[in-house]
């Protein structure tokens, strides 16, 4: 591997409510996933995580997921694939039109939450988010779990896919990521974040959390925007990546 993108969710603060550090982040990331106000954010959020981006020469994408600010998007529910349609197609419109208002490129999609976890598994769901994406705009990149069912369905639709790992999760035997409800799914420490970011992108394997190693495939690190080592994660992360010699470049 010569180039990886590193990604982070941002926009997650609305309202009253202040979440993660935007500003210091985006200056060491590649590309960030902006809330569209569903599971997170509000359009002042939205505007101004825009024009951060903009400032700071970072790939801006849209972060949808499901309707549920309660449970911060990571609540699975029970949703329509054509309901699930309608709802990415409404959230990457509102982050469009603030990229259009602040004459900056809208450049990809990358589900949250629960919506991402389960267009990682489920065929259906992962079509409805791909075709939402492909109604809105086909040259869009649709980020997606590295050997999911939503890589799948993008290629299927002719989108271009970013095959997604995460610095701070582990994974299960099959590729997917641990469910936050059990308390092994976040790594906490910055050095075994690190380690298992090398192992992927040095080796193109990880080492899940039964001991077991597999295969996986990486084009985008994702550190997650509110986890409240994130600054010291990206920054620690972006060093020893580049110095295995990695550049690294967004994707778009």
């Amino acid at each position: 591997m010569n180039q990886i993108d590193i990604n982070s969710d941002l926009g997650e603060s609305f309202g009253a409510y202040q979440m993660g550090n935007d500003d210091e982040v985006l200056q060491f990331i590649t590309s960030a996933n902006i809330a569209c106000g569903f599971h997170a954010g509000d359009p002042h959020v939205m505007k101004k995580t825009v024009l951060l981006a903009k400032e700071n020469g970072v790939s801006i994408g849209a972060h949808p997921g499901f309707q549920d600010l309660v449970g911060f998007g990571r609540r699975e529910m029970t949703v329509s694939p054509a309901n699930i349609y309608d709802l990415v197609l409404y959230q990457i419109g509102a982050l469009a039109a603030f990229c259009k208002a602040n004459d900056v490129t809208l450049s990809h999609v990358k589900p949250h939450g629960a919506l991402y976890n389960m267009a990682a598994v489920d065929l259906r769901i992962a079509e409805s988010i791909a075709k939402a994406v492909h109604s809105f705009d086909s040259s869009l990149a649709l980020y997606g779990l590295s050997g999911s069912k939503l890589i799948q369905a993008g290629k299927s639709s002719g989108l271009q896919t970013v095959s997604e790992v995460f610095a701070d999760r582990t994974y299960q035997s099959d590729g997917t990521l641990t469910p936050r409800t059990e308390k092994n799914a976040v790594l906490y420490d910055s050095q075994d974040a690190i380690a298992q970011v090398l192992q992927i992108v040095t080796e193109g394997t990880v080492r899940c959390v039964t001991g077991e190693t597999i295969p996986i495939h990486a084009e985008s690190i994702c550190v997650h925007g509110d986890n409240k080592h994130a600054l010291l994660f990206v920054k620690e992360l972006r060093t020893a990546v580049q110095n295995e010699g990695i550049l690294i470049k967004a994707i778009r």
